[in-house]
């Protein structure tokens, strides 16, 4: 008796015989596992990859088991040494770069960076560009260096005038001639002085105003 899609109901109250029924099948559990043999093999050598298969696969298992001791060894001898994650990360990155520096990969590019750089460098170009900018480079340093220079001589200019000065100052006034200048000064200042006392003398003398007659302010 076959069973469609269409025989099953959900929703019918008898939608548990369905798998009643089945649990009453008998089931070859050892034919359910076993694949048919695939095409140009025999049983004899179905079985003998399947024994080596479970060899191979019980190894792993134990090779895992290995391996996550190993690693829980390594983090103890790590943490006695006081190593952090990030050392060990650097490690990591400083191994992964030499893998990628000795790679046939990197090897050829750095072979045609190196072929492009002297193709580049060879060009004429590049010859012109470089001498451009290396004249355009001595023109600069010539200017900046003129500037430099007269700078240099104004403030030596200054210096050697403010010395000049200053030492011809002392010997200037010890000269027969400032003194000379000193003393008519001094004699002019003295006149012009001895003048204005003597008129302030005058105004203020009380025989001066007496000398002087009466004026006659009478009206006509």
């Amino acid at each position: 008796c076959s069973l469609s899609v269409t025989d099953i109901n959900l929703n019918s109250p008898n939608k548990g015989l369905l798998s009643d029924a089945m649990t009453d099948v008998p089931v070859d559990s050892a034919a359910s596992a076993r694949t048919s043999a695939p095409e140009g093999l025999t049983l004899a050598e179905e079985e003998e990859l399947r024994s080596e298969l479970a060899k191979v696969e019980e190894e792993i298992g134990t090779l895992r088991q290995v391996l996550a001791a190993k690693e829980r060894h390594c983090g103890e001898l790590k943490r006695k040494l006081g190593l952090t994650p990030l050392d060990g990360l650097k490690q990591n990155l400083s191994k992964s770069w030499h893998d990628v520096q000795v790679s046939n990969a990197y090897v050829k590019t750095s072979e045609k960076l190196g072929e492009w750089n002297d193709k580049v460098t060879q060009s004429d170009f590049y010859k012109k560009t470089q001498e451009t900018l290396s004249q355009a480079g001595q023109k600069t340093s010539a200017a900046l260096s003129n500037v430099g220079s007269v700078i240099s001589r104004k403030l030596g200019d200054m210096s050697s005038y403010s010395i000049r000065h200053s030492i011809s100052m002392p010997a200037m006034r010890n000269s027969a001639t400032f003194k000379s200048f000193e003393d008519r000064v001094g004699t002019i200042k003295s006149r012009v002085v001895g003048s204005r006392e003597n008129s302030t003398d005058g105004l203020h003398s009380p025989s001066g105003a007496g000398d002087k007659p009466p004026q006659d302010n009478a009206p006509f």
